[in-house]
C-alpha cells in the first residue's frame, strides 16, 4: 500500500539510532541519509524516512510485520536495550487474532512501535 512513510523526529541522533537498532532484526538497513535524515527499509520498495523536526513531533502507531515469532521477540530486546520504553512484551493477543504475536515498545518521541507476526508457531 505504502511506498515510503515519513515522519519527523525531535532528536535525530537519538531516533536514528533507536530505529536502527530496534529494526535490524527485520532486517531494516539505511538506504539513504543526508543531514537530518535517514530512509530505512529492509526491502528497497517500501521505506521508513525520520527527519528532524523543530516541532513536538505527534505520537504515531507504527507496526511493523515479522515473518517469524522470533524476530518479535529479538526487536524487543533489541528495542529495550536501544532505550525504548516496553509497552508490551512478546506475546499472543487474543483480542486481535488467534495468531497476532506481537511486541509493543515506546520509542524516543512517544511513538507506539510494534512488531507483529500473523503466522502460527513454528
Amino acid at each position: 500500500m505504502f511506498d515510503h512513510v515519513v515522519f519527523g523526529v525531535s532528536d535525530y541522533e537519538a531516533s536514528k539510532a533507536f530505529f536502527i537498532k530496534a529494526l535490524e532484526p527485520l532486517g531494516v538497513e539505511i538506504v539513504s541519509e543526508r543531514p537530518g535524515g535517514i530512509e530505512l527499509s529492509s526491502d528497497g520498495k517500501v521505506s521508513l524516512c525520520l527527519l528532524q523536526s523543530d516541532e513536538k513531533p505527534a505520537h504515531l502507531h507504527l507496526a511493523f510485520v515479522a515473518s517469524h515469532r522470533d524476530q518479535v521477540d529479538a526487536f524487543h530486546r533489541a528495542a529495550i536495550n536501544a532505550g525504548g520504553k516496553d509497552n508490551g512484551a512478546p506475546g499472543l493477543r487474543p483480542n486481535y487474532s488467534g495468531k497476532y504475536y506481537a511486541a509493543f515498545v515506546i520509542g524516543p518521541d512517544g511513538h507506539n512501535i510494534e512488531v507483529v507476526c500473523h503466522e502460527s508457531e513454528s
